[in-house]
C-alpha cells in the first residue's frame, strides 16, 4: 500500500510540474496576429527604357504549380504566360505583356534586386527560339535560355509607358536614372 502511495504522490507532482500547475492570473496578454499579413502590389518604372513592370507578390500557389508543373497566375506554360499577362488589369493599367528576352535580360543586369518581389528561377519571355520553344531568363545570369513551351516558368509582365504619362508625369517619377518603386492599392 504504501509503495502504491509514494507511486501515485510521485505521478501526480510530476503532472502538475509539467501542466504548469502555478497559474498566475497577471500574465502578460497574447498580442493580437492578424489573420492575413499584406504585401502591398508594387510596379518598378524602368525609366531609360520607358517600361513599367509588374512587381506582385508570388503566391504559394504559384511556387506549388511552378514545382508541379502546372499554371496558376504568375507560374505557368507559355501559353498561360501569354494569356495571363494579355488579361491582366493590374496597377489601373489593362495594355500588360510577355516581355521580350531581350527586355528581361536588361532589368535583370542592372546594380543590385531592383524587384520587391522576385524568384531565382527562369522567367518566360514573348521571344521565339528554335523547334517550338521559346526563351527563358534567368535573373541571377540575365541570360536568355531554350525552353519548350509546355516547360514550367515565372511570369512577369511589362508595359510600355506611353508617351501622354511620360509628358504629365501624373503617375510617374521626374527623375531619370532614379530606381523607382511605386506602391499602389489593388480593387
Amino acid at each position: 500500500m504504501q509503495k502504491t502511495v509514494i507511486t501515485l504522490w510521485i505521478f501526480l507532482s510530476a503532472a502538475l510540474l509539467m501542466a504548469g500547475g502555478n497559474i498566475n492570473p497577471n500574465l502578460s496578454a497574447v498580442a493580437e496576429i492578424p489573420n492575413k499579413i499584406c504585401k502591398a502590389n508594387k510596379i518598378y518604372i524602368e525609366k531609360d527604357a520607358q517600361l513599367m513592370w509588374q512587381d506582385q507578390a508570388y503566391t504559394d500557389a504559384e511556387d506549388g504549380a511552378y514545382k508541379r508543373h502546372h499554371s496558376v497566375s504568375k507560374a505557368g506554360t507559355w501559353n498561360h504566360a501569354m494569356n495571363y499577362c494579355r488579361s491582366l488589369e493590374y496597377a489601373g493599367y489593362t495594355d500588360w505583356r510577355l516581355p521580350t528576352a531581350d527586355e528581361l535580360m536588361h532589368v535583370h543586369r542592372k546594380e543590385g534586386q531592383v524587384f520587391t518581389y522576385y524568384r531565382g528561377n527562369d522567367f518566360w519571355s514573348s521571344t521565339p527560339a528554335t523547334g517550338n520553344r521559346y526563351y527563358a531568363v534567368f535573373p541571377a545570369d540575365a541570360y536568355q535560355y531554350k525552353r519548350y513551351k509546355k516547360e514550367t516558368n515565372y511570369i512577369r509582365c511589362v508595359r510600355c509607358i506611353r508617351e501622354s504619362e511620360r509628358a504629365s508625369g501624373s503617375r510617374l517619377g521626374t527623375v531619370p536614372g532614379e530606381k523607382e518603386v511605386r506602391t499602389f492599392r489593388s480593387r
